[in-house]
Parts: structure tokens; sequence; C-alpha cells
């Protein structure tokens, strides 16, 4: 018999849309899979606005709230 890793998932909200996620999947790792520049946006995390440098350090838990602010620039 097979043994196999079951994986559990669990839900976060980004921008106010539920997004299934990893047990195991930090700020970073949502943020690459969802295509953001991490050198241009500002995260709110759970109301709490969070350097860049804690990105990969924050393991994300069921029902936080994640709001991408994506900075643009112009002139």
């Amino acid at each position: 018999m097979l043994n196999l890793k079951k994986e559990n998932y669990f839900t976060v909200f980004v921008n106010g849309e539920a997004f299934n996620c990893s047990q195991f999947m930090s700020i970073k790792d949502l943020l690459i899979y969802l295509n953001f520049n991490l050198k241009t946006v500002i995260i709110e995390y759970n109301e709490s606005i969070i350097n860049i440098s804690t990105f990969d350090k924050i393991i994300l838990k069921n029902h936080d709230t994640i709001e991408v602010i994506t900075i643009v620039g112009g002139g």
C-alpha cells in the first residue's frame, strides 16, 4: 500500500477574495504564486503593514487577511 502524504489546505483572503493555500505557504510564496512583483507591493497582513524582509518568515494561517497594494510609477 502506498503511503501518500496528504497536504492540508485552508482559506486566506487576498484583497477580499477567498484563496485556498497550503498549510506551509508563506506570504512570499503566495505573492510569487499570484505573480506579484515583490519590489512593487505594500502588504497589509491582518491589518498591519509588514516589511518585505518578513514576507518569507510569516507562514499563513486559516482566515488570515492580506491586502496587496501595488505601487505604480509614472510621470
